[in-house]
């Protein structure tokens, strides 16, 4: 695996201590840093990634679980960049174990939300008869991480939202006293305000959310 030799080695080598202590205390020091910024780590990715394509393009899922289980954040941030990267329409339907696996592990809103978003929203895209069956598990689940994800999966939807999934999921998680899961009710539906204005506003005053996620909602609609 001279890809991840090479990739860890050259993320090493940049490590900065003055850098990764505030990137640790944004992360509430759930995590250790290299100390290595969002652009530099994309950089280094990007020549790693260039000089052994062939190799990732035929292992990424192995190389990214193997990445996500390392113990520095920037790297889950490169193997979910690496996944965004190579499953654009390219998933099959056992990849739902891979993505279920990234948002239990390692968990926190950084990871999730981009997983939810660009990793399980196209997934269930390419696969819409799987919709019912993965946001029902994982709504039900008590993992607040996988409820959060069954709120947010569709805001790369855009007009094409599932409103009424969206309004289901809500209300199934509207009395919930977690802040993570509020604040998603909150941006899922102020997301599809850009596009429904006048539905959000009557899904919002016709039912009881918790403040949070009404103010949340109705930032963006005048």
């Amino acid at each position: 695996m001279n890809f991840i030799n090479d990739l860890e080695n050259n993320l090493r080598s940049n490590s900065n201590r003055e850098n990764a202590i505030p990137m640790e205390n944004y992360m509430k020091n759930n995590f250790s840093f290299i100390g290595i910024k969002t652009e530099e780590r994309r950089a280094i990715f990007k020549e790693n990634y260039e000089k052994y394509k062939s190799e990732i393009k035929a292992n990424f899922r192995t190389f990214a679980w193997e990445l996500f289980n390392k113990n520095e954040r920037e790297f889950h941030q490169v193997a979910i960049d690496l996944l965004v990267k190579e499953f654009k329409k390219n998933y099959v339907l056992k990849d739902i174990e891979l993505i279920e696996n990234l948002i239990i592990t390692n968990s926190w809103w950084d990871s999730v939300d981009v997983v939810a978003k660009y990793l399980l929203g196209g997934y269930l895209q390419q696969f819409p008869n799987e919709i019912y069956d993965v946001i029902e598990r994982f709504s039900n689940s008590n993992t607040m991480w996988l409820n959060r994800t069954a709120i947010i999966f569709q805001l790369s939807y855009k007009e094409k939202t599932n409103f009424d999934l969206l309004k289901s999921e809500c209300e199934r998680h509207k009395e919930s006293k977690e802040f993570f899961i509020q604040k998603a009710i909150g941006w899922a539906l102020r997301d599809y305000s850009r596009f429904n204005p006048i539905g959000v506003k009557e899904y919002v005053n016709s039912t009881n959310l918790k403040p949070l996620s009404q103010r949340e909602a109705l930032r963006n609609i005048k």
